[in-house]
């Protein structure tokens, strides 16, 4: 079948987010021209489960009649006003909510666009609170190895995936990394039957030798989505709030993919009832309408921020678009659906039904690991199971799955050989088990024969 004009525009004029380029104008593509519910529609009429919320970020389901009228509603009195000099009401009644809705403590809420700019935001609001509080040598940061927090100089500079930030290394500052608590990794155990929870340890040896220079610890609590689906041991999170408290270290929340009922609870803190200085939400907080981003504080680091404008004290950052009222109006709706369909108490028999599934796909002979918590899963192939040897990189055989998965009506993407699925929280059991019969049947497709590379999947995934 020929290309279509819009697949002909798209290839001459679109630079796609971590795409080869090259392969992908050489390559057949798909445009999707509609969705609706929890699929979405190509432009040859063609439906495939959204089988990654659209990177993570849809909820409800597409066209959600409830938020779908909440923004119609707003676009009849205003789409947007600079919240610089002024308020607006979606965004001061949507602050409200999510003061209530989040952990204890965190009662002010700075807006920015995306998951990205409230990480910058969280930086810097870090590293300018202990200026005020006069300790100015308290400047760096910890982070993971294998961190994802964004694309944005500081948030990639507190980021740990070699692939995409090695070429930016002059442009950075350095923080300093510790281990990713990831069992099935792991280096510092013998493993996971036998964890003795060395990642704390090696966390903790860090905040006391070098807590007096040290502003924060900055972690994606639960799960490191980005990193390849890398799940915690139970009591990592709630440790490392106990050690930053006892040296006198901020704790920020990433939880731009791991909230929003994404691990089975609202937030991911809230499995191990961990109180952050600093929250970071985004991507699931309109329900996957509009780019809306939220930084969240306490009232002891919002008040540092106060004093007379010749002190200076002042917080100077800003976006044109902060507290959209469009972007609020669509969280305020997300919100409301949560409250009124019990949202998060419908997903224990769906996070079952996944748990049932990654059992069998556990057992093929190309994977690896099958990790899960909550809603979020990940599925690592590897060439020697046994061993643990990954396939070449230039295999690309995560990319493989998922042009096998969508040829059955599953979009799925990977990230690297790890596929990651993180269906809408709106998936029905019969759809949560169709998505992951799909997935095994073409994880078996695919590393049936596993000397062949995919240069289709290697145009579209990383």
């Amino acid at each position: 079948m020929g290309m279509s004009e819009i697949e002909l525009q798209n290839k001459k004029y679109v630079w796609h987010p971590f795409t080869q380029m090259k392969s992908w104008v050489s390559n057949e593509q798909t445009v999707i021209a509609e969705a609706k519910g929890n699929k979405i529609i190509d432009t040859e009429g063609k439906e495939y489960f959204d089988g990654v919320s659209s990177l993570w970020v849809n909820i409800h389901g597409h066209r959600k009649a409830e938020i779908d009228q909440a923004i119609i509603e707003q676009l009849g009195k205003v789409a947007h006003s600079t919240m610089i000099g002024l308020a607006n009401i979606p965004a001061t009644q949507l602050a409200e909510k999510l003061v209530e809705i989040t952990p204890s403590g965190l009662n002010k809420v700075f807006y920015s666009d995306d998951g990205s700019t409230a990480v910058e935001v969280a930086i810097k609001i870090a590293f300018q609170y202990w200026q005020h509080c006069g300790l100015a040598k308290k400047s760096r940061f910890v982070s993971l190895n294998q961190a994802y927090h964004g694309d944005t100089i500081g948030t990639v500079s507190v980021g740990g995936i070699d692939l995409f930030h090695r070429v930016f290394k002059p442009l950075l500052f350095e923080p300093i990394q510790i281990p990713s608590p990831s069992c099935y990794h792991c280096t510092l155990s013998v493993g996971s039957d036998t964890c003795s929870m060395a990642c704390v340890e090696a966390l903790e040896k860090v905040l006391q030798e070098n807590n007096e220079e040290i502003a924060a610890v900055i972690l994606e609590p639960m799960v490191q989505a980005t990193a390849g689906i890398l799940v915690s041991p139970p009591g990592y999170l709630s440790k490392v709030r106990e050690l930053t408290k006892k040296y006198n270290v901020l704790l920020i929340v990433d939880e731009v993919a791991t909230g929003w009922g994404r691990t089975g609870k609202m937030f991911a803190c809230e499995h191990e009832n961990v109180n952050p200085d600093i929250m970071i939400l985004s991507k699931g907080i309109t329900g996957g309408y509009l780019a809306l981003a939220v930084t969240l504080t306490t009232d002891e680091i919002y008040n540092q921020f106060l004093g007379d404008l010749h002190e200076k004290k002042t917080f100077y950052h800003g976006h044109s678009y902060t507290g959209n009222q469009l972007a609020c109006a669509a969280a305020l709706a997300n919100l409301k659906i949560f409250r009124d369909e019990n949202v998060i108490d419908g997903l224990a028999t769906k996070v079952k039904a996944i748990e049932d599934k990654l059992l069998d796909i556990r057992q093929l002979r190309h994977v690896g690991d099958a990790r899960q918590c909550g809603m979020i899963a990940g599925i690592e192939l590897v060439k020697d199971k046994e061993n643990k040897i990954p396939y070449p990189w230039e295999q690309t055989m995560g990319g493989a799955v998922c042009i096998k998965a969508r040829q059955h009506g599953l979009f799925i993407r990977p990230v690297g050989d790890v596929v990651v699925f993180m269906p809408p929280l709106s998936s029905s059991i019969e759809d949560i088990v169709c998505m992951l019969e799909i997935l095994k049947k073409s994880v078996e497709e695919a590393t049936s024969d596993d000397n062949v590379m995919s240069s289709i999947s290697g145009a579209a995934y990383f």
